[in-house]
């Protein structure tokens, strides 16, 4: 279907909620984006950082169309093939075993049960982190969210004030807006759901007064270690370590939302592990099925032990579609070299886009980075739109500020055709 019928059909039964661009995508293939006129697109954007093994990936290919040929549904009042393999990969990353991810990815595919059951069994002293299967981040969050005030009220300190970052972005229900400390999300909505503090990030001494004020009340503390929608500003060491230090102080716990930031995108597994600190739950979506729709909340087994039968739940939350994707995905980045590649490309593309005109500032790390522009540049959505009239999708997160979340098979040759493009357009 041509772009012009898409147009006038989602113009009258579509609801108005995104400004979308002047294109239509129907094929892709690795960085490449094909439109409906069979032009081809770089894509730095990867479906908002979903896509991490880029377009067309066989791994995502060939576990959705066998699994569609068997089952692709039947709720989790049953076993489900492939859910235990993915909450098992999903523990080893959470404690950066990257051996120990592999060694399951390999017997999964051998389909050696006994191999398997060795594999995932865990160490002497190794830490378990069991999942919860959801849709989305926000479902994702959500389930973070409860998960932290039912332990408070069962096994911690009893309270149910959970701080949130001001920048931060954590969804589109209304809990998840009501983290989201950002008035032009928020105020529309209003009255939101209560029992959340704003804190400033990286701000150590205001964190510190919040926790003087509220003390045990404050049943967790929320985090995205890299804030991602306000323009990709990376959290400082100082702040994380505090916030970790100061929940567990008082009783409470570390939040990761990890939902944008994790799956390799900042060099590691999870971004938390670039600054050596381990959160008590992270939540997780984009990259986690290489573009099917699926979300988790992976806790440390004494924390997720909070949850009991009938506490949660998701009628489509670790489908067997689902599961079987996340499966193949997560099996392909622990046996490939994923975390080096996003370090050493990401560290490339900033030294480059540094280099461009009118860029004052690079921020974040691996392959997720964001920057600003001068005030010479009126609106940063107008080198968006140049930008992808020129054969590059990249993405705005306000009037100066660019935003490049690319698959993780990027390579230099993909940022030098960019960068060329970059520098024509502001140059």
């Amino acid at each position: 279907m041509s772009l012009t019928v898409q147009k006038a059909l989602e113009s009258n039964y579509m609801m108005h909620t995104f400004g979308r661009s002047e294109v239509e995508f129907t094929g892709g293939h690795g960085m490449t984006l094909v439109g409906d006129d069979g032009r081809e697109y770089l894509d730095f954007l990867a479906g908002i950082g979903v896509c991490c093994l880029g377009h067309g990936a066989s791994a995502v290919v060939d576990a959705v169309d066998a699994q569609v040929h068997e089952l692709t549904h039947v709720s989790n009042y049953f076993y489900i093939e492939h859910r235990g393999q993915v909450a098992a990969l999903l523990s080893k990353l959470a404690n950066d075993d990257l051996a120990g991810a592999a060694a399951i990815a390999e017997a999964i595919d051998a389909k050696d049960d006994e191999a398997l059951l060795a594999a995932a069994a865990p160490a002497e002293g190794e830490q378990v982190w069991q999942a919860f299967f959801s849709n989305s981040g926000a479902e994702a969050n959500e389930g973070s969210m409860k998960l932290a005030r039912l332990y408070a009220k069962r096994m911690g300190n009893g309270g149910n004030t959970i701080v949130a970052l001001r920048g931060g972005f954590h969804g589109r229900t209304l809990e998840t807006i009501a983290a989201t400390m950002q008035d032009w999300l928020q105020d529309s909505f209003k009255p939101l759901p209560s029992g959340f503090v704003a804190c400033d990030p990286n701000d150590v001494e205001q964190l510190k007064s919040i926790f003087d004020t509220y003390g045990s009340e404050i049943c967790a503390v929320m985090i995205e270690p890299i804030q991602g929608e306000s323009g990709v500003h990376p959290l400082t060491q100082e702040f994380i370590e505090a916030a970790r230090d100061l929940a567990h102080a008082h009783g409470g716990l570390l939040i990761a939302d990890e939902v944008q930031t994790g799956i390799f995108r900042s060099g590691k597994p999870f971004a938390m592990q670039t600054y050596g600190v381990e959160a008590d739950i992270m939540s997780l979506a984009k990259g986690v099925a290489g573009g099917v729709p699926m979300g988790a909340v992976l806790a440390k087994q004494e924390v997720a032990s909070a949850f009991r039968p009938g506490d949660h739940g998701s009628t489509f939350g670790g489908s067997n579609l689902a599961v079987a994707a996340s499966a193949s995905v997560l099996s392909e980045l622990v046996r490939g070299d994923y975390a080096a590649h996003a370090d050493e490309i990401g560290a490339y593309f900033a030294e480059q886009l540094a280099q461009v005109p009118h860029v004052t500032e690079v921020r974040g790390r691996g392959l997720m980075l964001g920057c600003n522009l001068d005030d010479t540049v009126t609106d940063a959505h107008d080198v968006v739109a140049a930008a992808l009239a020129a054969g590059f999708v990249i993405n705005a997160t306000g009037a100066h500020t660019l935003r490049f979340l690319p698959p993780l098979v990027c390579q230099k040759a993909d940022v030098d055709a960019l960068i060329a493009g970059l520098t024509k357009i502001l140059g």
